[in-house]
């Protein structure tokens, strides 16, 4: 397996079977699923964003996470926890819309929510044409080595940003302000992915048929 497969699977595998004291994306959103208090799914959606996005927030959230993941590369403290904590917001997002969050085109999907607007150049250098709005629909008839070389191209884009100096380095010019830096920019990060992700797994003609809380 290529090192950018193995990153995008530690990743995956970290945020949708939980790490640490996080749960599995699953019971996340059986949590909410479970909860009556919510009008339908988009209010259960808007809700766990929200939240998770304030758990960002908190300095050291991430930083206290930072040894419960093991990648095969050197990404700097958090950044893979991050994408992890990411993941698990987006894998509930899914199940909360009925999908299965053990599905190939789920994890696909979540990767290129991570990586934003990227995610249909993404899919287009990996020879696939999309011609509506990309989500499960758009991806049912693709064959499962186009996943594949979709997800490996997810993984070198992680790599690759891993490899950059960016925002994350303001911790080390303003020490005493690092922690409200890197908690803010993960906070709206992860806000940004949460949007992301309800747009790709919102009910539509491809919808899958909703799964149980259990």
């Amino acid at each position: 397996m290529s090192m950018p497969l193995k990153v995008v699977n530690a990743v995956l595998d970290a945020g949708f079977e939980g790490l640490g004291p996080l749960c599995s994306a699953t019971e996340l959103a059986d949590e909410y699923l479970r909860d009556t208090r919510y009008a339908d799914h988009a209010a259960r959606v808007d809700s766990l964003i929200h939240w998770e996005t304030g758990k960002l927030f908190t300095t050291g959230f991430l930083s206290g996470l930072g040894g419960l993941l093991t990648l095969p590369v050197s990404l700097p403290a958090g950044l893979g926890v991050s994408w992890a904590v990411q993941a698990r917001l987006v894998g509930a997002i899914a199940r909360i819309h009925g999908h299965d969050v053990e599905a190939d085109r789920v994890r696909t999907l979540t990767l290129l929510a991570i990586v934003g607007d990227i995610g249909k150049e993404v899919v287009k250098q990996a020879g696939i044409e999309v011609s509506q709005q990309l989500g499960m629909r758009a991806l049912e008839a693709v064959p499962m080595h186009a996943l594949s070389s979709i997800n490996r191209a997810v993984g070198f884009r992680l790599v690759s940003k891993a490899s950059q100096k960016g925002v994350v380095n303001l911790s080390k010019v303003v020490p005493l302000a690092g922690g409200l830096v890197g908690g803010a920019v993960d906070a709206l990060a992860c806000r940004a992915v949460g949007a992301t992700a309800r747009r790709l797994f919102a009910p539509g003609p491809g919808a899958l048929v909703p799964v149980s809380p259990g």
